[in-house]
């Protein structure tokens, strides 16, 4: 029995220690993905500043260059933050997102090609190429805010519709509490009184922004 109990021991220090190092090693992974986003996330920042400095204070096709890349990159991520925002209340944004993924390739490559192009020095060369750079950022650009906007009309009208039943559902109950009878009431026992309405717990109310907070009753 002893042997047994040892044995029955050991495996649950092993298990333990695997587990330990199973969570430390989740712990990192995690760790190490939030540094990642952070320092994606101010990468950005960092070069969306740059190119709208550029966009502002370079003249002729550098300054042209740099507003497309800003206009393609604002609309790719705006278009991208509504789908994912919304894919969680509405699934059938999921095609939505699908079609979006093959979007974000084209607009990764434009946005490379541009990158490249502003490095580039013959600028008689870029120059040319303004007119058909331009009709594909269009083209991207068009196609997102469409994905974006038909998202975000799509949420608007699920909340309208929501709205306008729960206003009806209202409108009758308002209806309900305001129908009196007009039969006179049985008269009640001797020494009896209407059964009063227990006050709900105000700990179990739920806040809302517009609601304002009880003030503590203070003693004297």
């Amino acid at each position: 029995m002893d042997d047994v109990a040892i044995t029955i021991m050991a495996l649950l220090f092993v298990a333990f220690m695997a587990l330990g190092v199973y969570a430390g090693v989740k712990a990192v992974g995690a760790a190490k993905r939030g540094v990642d986003r952070t320092i994606s996330q101010a990468r950005r920042t960092v070069e969306d500043t740059a190119l709208r400095a550029k966009s502002l204070g370079q003249p002729g096709t550098a300054g042209e260059l740099a507003q497309l890349r800003l206009r393609l990159r604002t609309s790719m991520r705006a278009t991208q933050d509504a789908l994912q925002a919304g894919v969680a209340e509405d699934a059938s944004l999921s095609e939505s997102i699908a079609l979006f993924e093959r979007l974000s390739v084209h607009g990764r490559e434009l946005d490379e090609e541009l990158r490249q192009l502003e490095r580039d020095p013959d600028r008689s060369r870029v120059g040319q190429r303004l007119s058909e750079l331009r009709e594909r950022t269009d083209r991207i650009t068009h196609s997102a805010d469409s994905l974006r906007w038909a998202a975000r009309d799509r949420a608007r009208k699920f909340s309208e519709d929501d709205l306008s039943s729960l206003s009806a559902q209202i409108d009758v109950e308002s209806g309900a509490l305001r129908h009196w009878s007009t039969e006179p009431a049985p008269p009640s026992a001797a020494g009896e009184r209407p059964e009063a309405i227990e006050p709900s717990d105000p700990r179990l109310r739920t806040t809302y922004p517009w609601q304002k907070q009880a003030r503590p009753e203070t003693t004297n």
